[in-house]
């Protein structure tokens, strides 16, 4: 159990604001971050054999590393999420709450990095660009993956 902040949370009392605190189970929830996690890197890496065998190695190679930069970065978009989280609820008053510049990095750099590891990868080994942006989708595809996963399981 860990302590929460939300809007939810939050009560309106005449001209203050008080806040609320409540507890909520992440069990279930970072189950499924690490199903999202994990089948980007299967889904990857069967796209990755499928442009090797139907296109060329470097075909392949650039859905890998797609699939690849695409797990960094949600990784680092949960690891700068949940440092944000932890600031907002370690502060009590919403409007004083101050985000670690470390998360704030860690939510613009990803951008960053996938930018600048494309360019470089383009550049230097003449991956195709197209490839790495189809590996770059495993994430999505993983996500609506998970998702249905949850849904269906719920119908148990």
């Amino acid at each position: 159990m860990e302590w929460v902040f939300t809007r939810a949370f939050v009560t309106f009392c005449g001209d203050s604001l008080r806040v609320v605190m409540g507890t909520v189970d992440f069990g279930p929830y970072a189950l499924t971050e690490r199903r999202i996690a994990r089948l980007t890197l299967v889904l990857g890496g069967i796209a990755s054999a499928g442009g090797c065998f139907l296109f060329s190695i470097r075909v392949g190679a650039g859905v890998m590393i797609g699939a690849l930069l695409a797990w960094v970065n949600f990784r680092w978009l949960k690891s700068a999420l949940d440092a944000v989280a932890r600031a907002a609820t370690a502060q009590v008053e919403p409007s004083k709450t101050r985000v670690p510049l470390a998360s704030v990095f860690g939510l613009i750099g990803r951008y960053f990095l996938i930018a600048v590891s494309v360019y470089v990868i383009f550049v230097f080994f003449g991956i195709p660009v197209l490839s790495m942006l189809v590996g770059l989708c495993a994430l999505g595809a993983a996500t609506i993956g998970a998702s249905l996963y949850e849904v269906f399981q719920s119908w148990d």
